[in-house]
């Protein structure tokens, strides 16, 4: 802002238009009023014959042919009851991640979506910065639909008046309070009470803004009885027109009758320190060290006669209006009768004039930011214009000198050393020519890299899933596998998993056979997955076996009633380990696809020396499966899916394959059932933050409860 440039702070409310130009005194550090200007409406905006558009721009067009704005700055407020305030306390973060972490607050506290509002934020008093992070950090986050905005600034835009600053009403009352009332300036520590709170009412035609503050922390309702309710009160009680009855309650004490005119309005007195009450108890609950120390009032509507009195008594505070603003200068303003007599009115205008000459601690503003960073371009364009110049008459300068030697030198002098240079830019050409070839392939290499992980910078994720498909497997607690009864084990085994990356994830459920989908949770079938992500698919065996259990616990169906339901659900909690994310990582569509069941040899004693393997399917010995893997077992033998096949060989029907060393003894073998399985599931990684803390109602969300019994 330019040296003593002055600002306007305009406020167009429902009974008028409010204007006061500040200009700031650097040398005496005082804000000194220069002009002011009270325009009312010939009618309420509100009353039903009233047409808003028509009385704003009379009143604004008034204010134009009476005042000189040219190279002021233009600082305008909204309505609080248009607008959205809130208030968090953010968690332990660290400090180049605020605003990270307060926009997807923005998108939890705001009803509608952030394109369609105009929004900002504050950090208030309470935090500190340690060691990197903010701790008890409270921010505000201030919004308003950008509709509503952008009619706000019509008036002005449409007579291409710019305007530096659009603000919030409660938060001009607020700028106002701690720099007249409080005495909080800019850069210096406020030395108040931080559990004294004051509270400012400012009463408007058709609301009450009722904001409660220590001038660190803020706290905004909005009371929806305002000067109007009383008007209303007397067109009813006493059979008066709108105007007479407006005119009679700003002379009630001069009537024929005050009496009459104070019991009509006193059901309307009642429920307005009945609205107050309700706020100021609602505020205590939730701040329960904070103390009401006094209580301001502001507002046209506050000169009702009988008011201050009436709250005084009620609240039990002491009420003050804020009919004198002491650090304001300028007695040309001050002592004008029309801006005493509408003082009180002013404190909005103020405030936010206060904020455009930056003698607060509010930063925030509803500007739309294209219209800001328009505005910043152009006003950069002379300088960038001043500075292309500058260089362009140096570089005229330099070639101009450089000509002259070049004009100096003679070929025959340096015809050789020009041949050398040539041959240099030629072999620099060429080495550049194969560092720019490496350098795309390199780069194309990069990219094929990037494909296969997708985002480089979620790595942990691919661990997470894989910690999770393992959660989901069933497990055997406590002792051993008994290897007489080695269809008892829970256990599955993942011999292959594969992922492939699909950019349209609608592709892989179209070709879902049909009969395979009625499987996947409800809400899985009716909506395919859709965009970019995953597709795992699960290679499984196992050798689970429960004929008291057939419907469960056989083939196919234990698969079903483990594995894929867990991977259905939303977290999955084994016992001695921590709880993992499932669905609530991305994880859905799980699906099984295939599944075949056939009989095997099991030597539960080790397959005897000579003993021929086969390349099929066929005979094993206990040990290591289960998981994703499983190595070799210590006992000798092999793994479950490396075994020989069944009957084909040289020994017979059901009996092994022996090799030039005689069996000595038969072994024993104990015919057991194999499940082959292929399990497929989609992922669409889920950050950390964006996570859901709740599951939803959905079935998925009671997979936790059989992980348990699966386990």
């Amino acid at each position: 802002m330019a040296e003593n440039q002055a600002v306007w702070g305009i406020e167009i409310g429902q009974a008028g238009l409010k204007a006061i130009r500040l200009r700031y005194a650097e040398a005496a550090d005082q804000v000194i009023a220069v002009a002011f200007d009270y325009i009312p409406h010939p009618k309420i905006l509100s009353q039903p014959d009233a047409v808003p558009e028509e009385l704003i721009s009379q009143a604004l067009e008034t204010f134009l042919s009476r005042n000189e704005i040219k190279g002021d700055l233009i600082a305008i407020s909204v309505p609080g009851q248009t607008s959205l305030a809130r208030f968090i306390q953010l968690p332990p973060v660290q400090s180049n991640r605020v605003p990270e972490i307060v926009k997807y607050e923005a998108k939890q506290q705001i009803p509608f979506a952030l394109e369609d509002v105009i929004w900002d934020y504050q950090p208030l008093g309470g935090g500190v910065e340690e060691s990197g992070y903010m701790l008890d950090a409270e921010v505000g986050i201030f919004a308003m639909k950008r509709d509503q905005v952008l009619k706000a600034l019509k008036p002005f835009t449409s007579r291409k008046i710019e305007v530096e600053l659009v603000q919030i009403a409660p938060l001009g009352l607020y700028n106002t309070l701690c720099y007249d009332s409080l005495g909080m300036r800019v850069n210096q520590e406020f030395e108040g009470n931080p559990e004294e709170s004051s509270i400012v009412v400012d009463m408007g035609a058709d609301s009450t803004t009722l904001m409660v503050t220590n001038g660190r922390k803020i706290w905004i309702r909005n009371v929806p009885i305002g000067g109007n309710h009383f008007t209303r009160a007397l067109t009813k009680e006493m059979k008066l027109t709108f105007a007479k009855a407006e005119h009679l309650k700003c002379n009630a004490t001069r009537s024929e009758d005050p009496r009459a005119v104070f019991q009509a309005l006193r059901p309307v007195f009642n429920e307005y320190v009945s609205e107050i009450q309700r706020s100021i108890g609602y505020f205590s609950s939730v701040n329960r060290d904070a103390k009401i120390s006094k209580v301001y009032g502001t507002g046209n509507g506050f000169k009702l006669a009988g008011l201050q009195k009436f709250l005084q008594q009620n609240l039990q505070y002491e009420v003050e209006r804020l009919d004198d603003f002491q650090s304001l200068v300028g007695d040309a303003v001050l002592n004008e009768p029309l801006f005493q007599d509408n003082i009180l009115t002013f404190t909005v205008p103020y405030g936010i004039a206060l904020q455009a000459l930056h003698q607060t601690t509010i930063r925030t503003s509803l500007l739309p930011p294209e219209i800001a960073t328009a505005r910043k371009i152009r006003r950069k364009k002379p300088w960038a214009v001043v500075t292309a110049a500058a260089l362009l008459v140096g570089l005229c300068i330099s070639a101009v000198g450089y000509s002259n030697v070049a004009n100096s030198v003679s070929k025959d002098r340096f015809g050789s050393v020009e041949d050398k240079v040539k041959s240099l830019t030629t072999q620099v050409a060429g080495y550049q020519s194969s560092y720019d070839t490496a350098k795309t392939e390199f780069a194309s290499k990069i990219e094929k890299g990037n494909k296969l992980v997708w985002n480089l910078d979620s790595r942990d994720d691919w661990l997470e899933i894989y910690k999770a498909i393992d959660e989901c497997l069933p497990r055997d607690i406590g002792d051993e596998i008994d290897n007489e009864h080695i269809e008892q084990s829970k256990r599955i085994k993942l011999p292959g998993i594969t992922v492939k990356h699909y950019t349209n994830l609608g592709e892989w459920f179209d070709k879902l056979p049909p009969q395979a989908k009625p499987i996947m949770l409800k809400e899985d079938q009716e909506k395919a997955p859709e965009g970019e992500g995953y597709v795992f698919t699960l290679h499984g065996l196992h050798y689970h076996h429960d004929e008291t259990k057939p419907t469960t616990d056989i083939g196919a169906l234990y698969v079903h009633e483990t594995l894929l339901k867990n991977l259905q659900s939303w977290t999955v909690k084994n016992p001695e380990s921590p709880s993992v994310d499932v669905r609530k990582m991305g994880i859905t569509h799980a699906i099984v696809l295939q599944d075949t069941r056939k009989p095997f040899e099991f030597y539960p004693e080790g397959r005897p020396r000579g003993m021929q393997r086969g390349g099929g399917e066929g005979s094993f010995t206990p040990g290591g499966f289960g998981g994703f893997g499983g190595g070799r077992p210590a006992g000798g033998g092999m793994l479950p899916d490396e075994g020989s096949g069944f009957a084909g060989g040289p020994g017979g029907p059901g009996r092994p394959r022996v090799g030039t060393t005689r069996v000595e003894k038969e072994p024993k073998m104990i015919p057991i059932n194999q499940t082959r399985f292929i399990l497929e599931f989609v992922w669409k990684p889920i950050p950390v933050l964006e996570r859901q803390e709740n599951k939803p109602e959905t079935p998925a969300a009671e997979g936790e409860a059989a992980t348990a019994e699966a386990g």
